[in-house]
């Protein structure tokens, strides 16, 4: 084995000759891929002026530089462009916006949050998707504007994947 089996960072062979060129070449991997951030969502174009630190992430259909690097991480260095091919569950930071992206089956998942349950201080507001509910029908006294109120109360919480539809 030369490298390792999730990074790839490289391994120094017993008796290499330039062995800190081996051992460069991994520190430049760890300071993009530890506790990674991005400039932005994935761009299928290098920019113009990138500064030496910056990373990218690359699209899926990539030109100039980028070119045959579809989904990998683009770090900018002193040396020019190195790229990074993510494993599955990797997170990077998107600098601009906050949000976190993922890469799920192939491909990079940006901004989503996933989670079974979500708790807001230490109580659960929100758990698994409920059952469909249906919207109020028949009774002996109809209130329009009750059941109106209540069709859309069901209407909202169907658009947000709380309740099946």
């Amino acid at each position: 084995m030369t490298s390792t089996p999730r990074l790839a960072l490289p391994f120094i062979a017993p008796g290499q000759a330039q062995k800190e060129f081996f051992h460069n070449e991994a520190l430049q991997a760890l300071d993009a891929l530890v506790a990674a951030a991005v400039e932005g969502v994935p761009q299928n174009a290098p920019p113009a002026s990138p500064s030496v630190g910056q990373c990218f992430l690359v699209g899926s259909a990539p030109t100039g530089a980028f070119a045959g690097k579809a989904g990998h991480v683009a770090a900018f260095g002193a040396g020019g462009w190195r790229f990074h091919a993510p494993v599955e569950g990797m997170s990077v930071a998107v600098k601009p916006s906050g949000v976190t992206a993922d890469y799920r089956a192939g491909a990079w998942d940006v901004g989503s949050l996933r989670g079974d349950r979500l708790v807001v201080g230490g109580q659960q507001v929100v758990g698994a998707r409920a059952a469909a509910i249906a919207s109020p029908s028949g009774g002996a006294t109809v209130d329009g504007a009750a059941r109106g109120a209540i069709d859309q109360i069901l209407a909202a919480l169907r658009l947000h994947g709380l309740i099946a539809t």
